[in-house]
């Protein structure tokens, strides 16, 4: 049983959800300021079958100046992998960091197109190091853990 080779293979990616709002339409069009942009994203990993798991990719994107609001679009990418024969304490780091760095590009993507369907110029959004974020978050579950101990 040692002697199988690890699996890594991407089953299929795809649009889990998308949404997009333009709550000030038509006046925003109209607005000569430029937004800020805020930018959130979130990962989440689950068993679906032996060897089997879907990560899912939240990106959320609110453009607003002041208090009103551009636009608010928000897509879920989610991809379907398989993963056999890992070590269990490299299951983790691959679903958290690997998987999210494949599904990033097509969440950009994704995200750029649908600005631009709204009518505003596609917004690009920077590259994303999913392992630092992984290792923050290692972080302050270390710390929380530590406060609950004393």
């Amino acid at each position: 049983m040692s002697d199988e080779q690890p699996v890594f293979s991407i089953e299929k990616i795809y649009v889990k959800d998308l949404s997009i709002e333009v709550p000030n339409a038509p006046q925003i069009f109209l607005e000569r300021e430029t937004p800020s942009i805020e930018v959130q994203i979130q990962s989440a990993a689950k068993g679906i079958g032996e060897g089997m798991f879907e990560v899912a990719l939240t990106v959320t994107v609110n453009a607003k100046h002041e208090e009103k609001a551009f636009f608010l679009v928000e897509v879920v990418k989610a991809g379907i992998f398989q993963i056999r024969n890992v070590p269990e304490q490299d299951m983790e780091p691959i679903l958290a960091v690997a998987c999210p760095n494949i599904l990033f590009p097509y969440a950009r993507e994704t995200i750029s197109d649908a600005i631009n369907r709204a009518g505003f110029p596609p917004v690009i959004l920077a590259p994303v190091n999913f392992e630092s974020l992984y290792q923050q978050r290692l972080m302050e579950q270390q710390a929380e853990s530590k406060i609950q101990l004393q």
